[in-house]
């Protein structure tokens, strides 16, 4: 029986472009905070707010990282649990950038 062999490049592509998402958003809910005209560049529709442009630049982010890593790393291998502690990481960042008393210490007076 032959053994199929499957790179796990585009794996770990996706799952670092999650974690990239996510970063991004955090950076998006603080940037928000801290320049007062990206708050109103962020917002793309009145009755959502900044949010509606936060969701969609993070978005953007996931889908360009996850396109970029995919085809640069489709035929390679990278070791999934780097990929996963990688994401791990970025997604952490994200989530502690949206936690009130860290964007707030941002705030523009």
């Amino acid at each position: 029986m032959e053994e199929t062999r499957v790179e796990t490049g585009p794996a770990s592509a996706a799952i670092i472009a999650g974690g990239v998402g996510a970063f991004v958003l955090g950076l998006m809910t603080t940037g928000a905070e801290a320049i007062p005209g990206l708050r109103e560049a962020l917002n793309l529709t009145n009755p959502v707010g900044p949010l509606s442009g936060k969701t969609v630049v993070a978005v953007v982010a996931w889908l360009i990282s996850w396109a970029i890593l995919h085809f640069v790393w489709k035929d390679r291998d990278f070791n999934v649990n780097t990929a996963f502690m990688i994401a791990l990481l970025l997604s952490g960042l994200g989530v502690l950038l949206t936690f009130p008393l860290v964007f707030e210490a941002f705030a523009a007076e």
